[in-house]
């Protein structure tokens, strides 16, 4: 079985859309997405639309519990809390009341069997949307934060928007990266694929180029609050 698991669109649609063009060529049999879909994007009805086409499991992020309830004092910088809910009331207005209701309805976790491979995928942690696990953290903290359940084969998260593969205990951890807001300076989105037959497990990260500049322009062309800084994000990692 070949699964692709992407996340971290963020109203993206232009990012995700190349994403999707790439899935078709890997032929790929099950797509997984691992949350915060809408949240700090251009686009996050078109966004929206797109995972919901995918008719398959999706999970909840952090930005979508922002998106549901409002970014709360204590989650984010104090001098960044006022701009950001602006941002996400934003969001909100370019969202149907099912919109809201869908994200919140999210689950937080999937348990899969992939050909006999047990997989676990959340989208920060298994008992969090916001802590930060870094791929610098060393393997005890991986163990401690993220391989909660030692029955599992592959631990694969998203949120921090840098992707990497790492190998502990004869476990495989994964974190897929960023469609729409990569960090870590490649210019491209980011997803990952599993791939076993009941007999091995091949791993990979994808990257895919996608128009930033229509990207940076649709920010301006809607009005987005906190246009300029979200550019200064956009430029940096794309």
């Amino acid at each position: 079985m070949k699964a692709a698991f992407i996340s971290d669109v963020h109203g993206n649609a232009v990012a995700l859309q190349a994403v999707l063009n790439d899935l078709k060529t890997k032929q790929v049999d099950k797509i997984y997405v691992l949350g915060d879909l809408c949240y700090r994007g251009p686009e996050p009805k078109r966004s929206l639309e797109l995972i919901q086409g995918l008719q398959t499991e999706v999970i909840k992020g952090n930005a979508d519990e922002w998106v549901v309830r409002g970014v709360h004092k204590g989650e984010v910088a104090e001098a960044a809390l006022e701009l950001m809910n602006q941002e996400r009331d934003w969001t909100v207005s370019q969202l149907e009341e099912a919109d809201i209701d869908y994200l919140n309805a999210l689950p937080t976790e999937l348990h899969l069997d992939l050909d006999g491979v047990a997989v676990h995928a959340f989208h920060a942690a298994p008992d969090s949307l916001f802590t930060v696990v870094s791929s610098s953290e060393p393997d005890e903290v991986l163990e401690t934060k993220l391989m909660l359940s030692e029955s599992n084969d592959v631990y694969i998260y998203a949120h921090i928007h840098k992707p990497y593969i790492r190998y502990i205990k004869g476990k495989v951890v994964i974190n897929i990266g960023s469609v729409g807001l990569p960090f870590d300076g490649v210019k491209k989105a980011s997803y990952a694929i599993v791939e076993t037959d009941g007999h091995r497990i091949s791993t990979s990260i994808e990257r895919v180029e996608f128009d930033a500049d229509k990207v940076m322009n649709q920010y301006k062309e809607v009005n987005y609050p906190n246009q300029n800084m979200l550019s200064v994000i956009q430029n940096a990692s794309l």
